[in-house]
C-alpha cells in the first residue's frame, strides 16, 4: 500500500474480501470550467481522473465490515486534495439516501483539504448539504462511524469527520479545521494531529492501520444490535451487611475494593471505549464511557472509577446515554465517587451545568438505563448517574447526601462525631433498600433483572 493510500485501497483495508459494491456516481453537467468559470479547471479534474482513475473526490458503496454491513465513502486525496465541490454533494448525498433506505451505518473515511476553490461557495455550501444528510441519518436511528486519515482539514473534519458518532482515527494524521497552509505561522504543529484530538476530547481512538478492520467491525457490531435490556452486574465484594453506617464508609473506601474496570470486565466479553466530551475534555481517570458485549448483543456504560468526576466525565457520560438513547442501546451506569470536583478549575470548566446534563440525559432515555453503586455514592455527583426506579447496591457501598465528615463540621460537631453522623444520614446498603432509594442489594450470586 502507498505511504497515501487511495481510496479503494482503505476500502479494501476495511471491508471484508469481496464485498464492496459501488454505488452509482452520476456525472453533473457543469459549464466550462465549472460554476465560476475558473479558467483550467476542466483540465486540472481530467489530470486527476487520469492519475487516480476516479471521477470525482469521494467513492461511495456498500461492503462488509467484520461481518457488518455498511454505507462506506472514501475520500480520494489524489482527485484535487479530496476537496469538495457540487459533485462530491451528489455522491454524498447519494450515499446517505441509500443508507437510510437500507437501513445501514455510515462509515465516512475521510482526507481531504477541505473545500473545493474552484466552485467557490457554491463548494462550501456542500457542508450544508452534507450536514442535513448527516442529521436525517441520525433521526433514522443508524450510527455514523468515522475513520480520520491524512489529512482530514476544513469543512470535511467539520461534518464528515467532527460531526460523527464515534471517531476513529489512524496514527500521526493531520487532523484540524485549519489546513497546514493557512494556519498562523507560528502555530504549533503537534495541535493538529490525530492524537492531539483525542487529547482534546474531539476523536475517540487512535487505531493502527492493522487493527483498523476489526477495530471498526466491532464498534459497526456493537451499534447495530443492542441488547433488550442490561441487568445489574454481580457484586464482585465481599459478602454480609455493614452493621452501623461508619462501617459501611469504611467498606466502600477500603483500597481492595473492586473497582469499575473489574465489573467491566467481569460484565463484558470485550468493549470499547468513548474519550472525551466533544468540548475540548476529557476525564479518563474519573469516568470510563463505552459500549460492550455482553451475550452477543451491545450494552452502554459508563462508569465512575472511585475518585471525583470532572466535568468532562459528566458530559461524556450525557454523550454515551444520548447515543445509546437514540441507538436503542440499553445503559449500564457503575456509581462510585466522593462527589463530583469541587476545584476552582471544575468551576470554571462548567462543573454544575455538566451535571446537569447527565441528570436530564438519564432522565430523557427511553432506552433501560441500569445503576449499580459499587463504592461510594457521594452527593449529587453519584446520584447524577443513578437510574430513577432502577438503582442496585453492593454490599461494599454507601450511598449519601453528603459525606458524613462533611455533614458534622456543617452541623459543627466535632470530628470524631462523623461516626454517629453515618449512622443518622441511614447511608448503609440495607437502609437505602428500606428507604426506597435503591431496588435491593446483589451479591455475587444474585442476577438481578431490571
Amino acid at each position: 500500500m502507498s505511504e497515501r493510500p487511495s481510496a479503494r485501497e482503505v476500502l479494501a483495508l476495511v471491508t471484508d474480501e469481496g464485498t464492496f459494491r459501488e454505488l452509482p456516481g452520476g456525472t453533473r453537467h457543469a459549464p466550462v470550467d465549472g460554476p465560476l468559470g475558473w479558467p483550467g479547471y476542466d483540465a486540472s479534474r481530467a489530470r486527476a481522473a487520469a492519475r487516480t482513475g476516479e471521477q470525482e473526490s469521494v467513492v461511495c458503496g456498500t461492503a462488509s465490515v467484520g461481518g457488518t454491513r455498511a454505507v462506506l465513502i472514501a475520500s480520494e486525496f489524489g482527485f484535487l486534495g479530496g476537496s469538495l465541490g457540487e459533485g462530491t454533494g451528489d455522491r454524498l448525498e447519494a450515499a446517505y439516501r441509500h443508507a437510510r433506505a437500507h437501513q445501514l451505518p455510515v462509515v465516512p473515511l475521510v482526507a481531504t483539504g477541505g473545500s473545493r476553490m474552484q466552485e467557490g461557495m457554491l463548494a462550501l455550501a456542500q457542508l450544508q448539504r452534507v450536514a442535513r444528510e448527516s442529521v436525517l441519518t441520525r433521526a433514522a436511528g443508524l450510527p455514523h462511524i468515522a475513520v480520520l486519515r491524512d489529512p482530514t482539514t476544513g469543512g470535511g473534519w467539520a461534518t464528515l469527520g467532527a460531526g460523527a458518532d464515534v471517531v476513529l482515527a489512524l496514527p500521526g494524521a493531520q487532523v484540524g479545521f485549519a489546513g497546514s497552509r493557512v494556519r498562523p505561522p507560528d502555530a504549533d504543529p503537534s495541535a493538529y494531529t490525530a492524537e492531539a484530538q483525542v487529547a482534546a476530547g474531539s476523536a475517540d481512538a487512535v487505531v493502527r492501520p492493522e487493527e483498523l478492520r476489526q477495530t471498526l467491525g466491532r464498534w459497526l457490531r456493537l451499534l447495530t444490535t443492542p441488547a433488550p435490556q442490561a441487568p445489574a452486574p454481580h457484586a464482585l465484594g465481599g459478602s454480609g451487611l455493614p452493621a452501623t453506617g461508619w462501617a459501611a464508609v469504611g467498606r466502600a473506601r477500603a483500597p481492595g475494593r473492586p473497582r469499575a474496570r473489574a465489573y467491566l470486565d467481569a460484565y463484558f466479553t470485550h468493549r470499547v471505549a468513548l474519550g472525551g466530551d466533544r468540548a475540548g475534555g476529557t476525564d479518563p481517570e474519573g469516568m470510563l464511557c463505552g459500549f460492550g458485549e455482553r451475550g452477543g448483543r451491545g450494552v452502554a456504560y459508563a462508569a465512575q472509577t472511585g475518585v471525583a468526576t470532572r466535568p468532562a466525565g459528566y458530559r461524556t457520560a450525557a454523550r454515551l446515554i444520548r447515543l445509546a438513547d437514540r441507538l436503542g442501546i440499553p445503559v449500564l451506569t457503575l456509581v462510585d465517587t466522593p462527589g463530583a470536583a469541587n476545584d476552582a478549575e471544575a468551576e470554571r470548566q462548567g462543573a454544575g451545568a455538566a451535571i446537569a446534563e447527565v441528570f436530564e440525559a438519564v432522565a430523557a432515555a427511553r432506552v433501560p438505563v441500569t445503576t449499580l453503586v459499587i463504592g461510594e455514592g457521594g452527593s449529587g455527583g453519584a446520584l447524577a448517574l443513578a437510574a430513577p426506579g432502577n438503582t442496585w447496591a453492593t454490599p461494599d457501598s454507601f450511598f449519601s447526601v453528603i459525606a458524613p465528615e462533611l455533614a458534622a463540621a456543617i452541623l459543627k460537631r466535632p470530628p470524631e462525631e462523623a461516626e454517629a453522623t453515618a449512622d443518622q444520614l441511614r447511608v448503609r446498603p440495607q437502609d437505602l433498600v428500606e428507604l426506597g432509594v435503591v431496588r435491593g442489594i446483589v451479591t455475587a450470586a444474585d442476577h438481578p433483572g431490571p
